[in-house]
């Protein structure tokens, strides 16, 4: 399986923009799908955005839709995750995962990153 790094997270005023980057090393895929999570405190993980290596294809969770942007480099095997118009409510730590599925978009994601912090203050 592909080894993911995740790096870009950090502390931001609200209203501000980070660019996170997910560095695939290993086993990676030119069919695999890469997928951009996050987990506050005390609340579960979920889906923020994903994109197809193969076709490009996109996805995003209604909750950031319009505030991010998914892409990615393939000469640099690297997913970044654009984030505009942060919020609080965006404190998390954000990880991003490789699903090998054939479906789109994945049901499931088998490899993870350590993860990074991302803080928003008011």
């Amino acid at each position: 399986q592909a080894q993911l790094v995740e790096s870009g997270g950090g502390l931001v005023q609200a209203g501000g923009s980070l660019r996170l980057s997910c560095a695939a090393s290993g086993r990676t895929s030119s069919s695999y799908t890469i997928g951009w999570f996050r987990q506050a405190p005390g609340k579960e993980r979920e889906f923020v955005a994903a994109v197809s290596w193969s076709s490009g294809s996109t996805a995003y969770a209604n909750s950031m839709k319009g505030r991010v942007t998914i892409s990615r480099d393939g000469a640099k095997n690297t997913v970044y995750l654009q984030m505009n118009s942060l919020k609080p409510e965006d404190t998390a730590v954000y990880y991003c995962a490789a699903s090998y599925r054939s479906s789109w978009p994945p049901p499931d994601y088998s490899t993870w990153g350590q993860g990074t912090q991302v803080t928003v203050s008011s």
